[in-house]
């Protein structure tokens, strides 16, 4: 093998700027957008920008580049008639409040690089394209073409790389860099949907709900909650912040009053995380609800849907009290998030993300909550559905993937995982998530003060390129 590892050192400080450039572009999803000049942008500005920025990037290094229309693109290295793809994206989900520094002010401190997208999925993509480029710079003619696909709403609807993938033929196997080390062989079901119940119009006396909000995606454990009530009964809000106080002491959560013009804002903060991973955050919303549950509000129908939720949802993170707690040895158990809630005086809802076992499936999920949901006249709006996946431990690229990781990192113990994440990995035949977050380390992908280890950025590059070279050797067969 050539002196790979001269060529890497070179470009470490050029990846780091780069990577630093690219997280100072806010790339999260808006609405779309059509310039003066006509040009249309369908994920918002930012995005466009983040998109712009690596084929620009691209191009300068010396590779070939291609636009499909401003819903995806790819940089090109080599030209074999079978192509190894490396799917990233470059939109993040919003970047919320809390943070200790700007979070797209690309601020590095005590060794890591500090900003949204850094860890997913910015910074493993930045990886890869310099793994690339340390491949082109040492003179290598790999058998097969490597492309990095550049996809732009990941975070949200998969819109852009359907569009993609209907124009632009697929590769012939490949990796996405958006999960975790040593290698992901299976990724579970992963479920969207809607639970909503009608309101009739109520008492219109008593204690009124004016407003309920929380959360800022499906695919996120929310981090804030928001309810405003109404009453004109003396005293009536001097009773619930004694609730308020009683409900702080008994549960520890932390819940915030105040006046509200006549009405009274009652809001409590979580800890946002991934919605694959809800046993790491503390959802806002649930924290609410429960609270809401020891009010007595006078439209009965907003009553009884408290208490579905407390009792079907809540802090219930395994799905095993709305009917669907459903496991299997190959990935373990069923995980549900509620990432979102909304509310006006007809109908209140909440967005579901489920992520079920790898030998089950949708229909059957749904066949489960039939029943329950049946019971409280709850209606479901299904949204999205993408079947699991799963590749045998001794499957070629699992084997070659994992040989790369523990050559690279001397780590013999960790072996290929199963995850509730949704990657690129289901867009794509032959494919299967290979890093970023390296063991041990805290994942705080969608959450506030993401950040990722300037060392850890430096060995993704070392890996992704030896993986890179192994997968377009002749001898390299799927």
């Amino acid at each position: 093998m050539m002196d790979l590892a001269k060529h890497i050192d070179a470009n470490r400080s050029q990846a780091l700027a780069t990577l630093k450039e690219l997280i100072e572009i806010k790339s999260e999803a808006a609405d779309p957008v059509t310039t003066s000049d006509g040009e249309f942008y369908p994920f918002g500005s930012g995005v466009q920008d983040a998109f712009a920025y690596m084929l620009s990037k691209g191009r300068e290094l010396g590779f070939s580049v291609e636009n499909i229309d401003n819903y995806g693109g790819h940089i090109d290295f080599g030209n074999g008639e079978e192509t190894v793809g490396v799917l990233g994206h470059l939109d993040v989900v919003p970047a919320g409040s809390g943070w200790e520094h700007d979070p797209y002010g690309a601020v590095t401190e005590d060794g890591y690089l500090i900003g949204r997208g850094t860890t997913d999925d910015k910074g493993p993509l930045v990886a890869a394209f310099y793994a690339m480029k340390s491949l082109k710079d040492a003179g290598y003619e790999p058998h097969r073409k490597i492309r990095l696909i550049l996809g732009l709403d990941e975070e949200t609807a998969w819109k852009g790389i359907e569009y993609y993938f209907s124009k632009v033929e697929a590769p012939t196997f490949g990796i996405t860099p958006d999960a975790d080390f040593p290698v992901i062989n299976g990724e579970k079901g992963l479920m969207l949907f809607e639970l909503a119940k009608k309101l009739s119009k109520g008492n219109l006396r008593g204690l009124q709900l004016s407003k309920l909000s929380g959360g800022e995606a499906p695919n996120m454990v929310p981090g804030f909650a928001r309810a405003v009530v109404r009453s004109d009964e003396k005293n009536a809000y001097e009773n619930i912040k004694e609730k308020l106080a009683a409900f702080e002491e008994s549960t520890g959560y932390k819940l915030k009053s105040k006046g509200a013009g006549k009405s009274l804002e009652i809001s409590c903060r979580g800890i946002p995380c991934h919605g694959a991973t809800p046993e790491k955050g503390l959802n806002a919303i649930s924290v609410l609800m429960e609270f809401l549950g020891s009010l007595n509000f006078a439209n009965e129908d907003v009553n009884e849907f408290i208490e579905f939720y407390n009792k079907h949802i809540g802090f219930n993170i395994d799905g095993s009290e709305i009917g669907i707690g459903f496991e299997d040895e190959k990935s373990g158990k069923l995980s549900l998030n509620n990432g979102l809630i909304t509310y006006d005086k007809d109908a209140v809802s909440v967005n579901i993300n489920v992520r079920y076992p790898v030998s089950f499936d949708a229909d059957k999920v749904y066949e489960a909550m039939t029943p329950i949901l049946d019971s409280y006249g709850i209606g479901i709006m299904k949204l999205m559905d993408s079947p699991p996946l799963f590749f045998d431990d001794d499957s070629r690229l699992i084997k070659t993937l994992m040989e790369v990781y523990r050559e690279e990192t001397g780590d013999e113990e960790n072996g290929p995982l199963v995850t509730g994440g949704g990657t690129y990995a289901r867009a794509c035949p032959n494919t299967v998530a290979f890093g970023g977050l390296f063991p041990g380390d805290p994942d705080i992908m969608h959450q506030k003060n993401e950040k990722i280890s300037i060392d850890r950025f430096n060995k993704m590059i070392d890996i992704y390129a030896k993986a890179l070279y192994r997968l377009t050797q002749k001898e390299f067969k799927i």
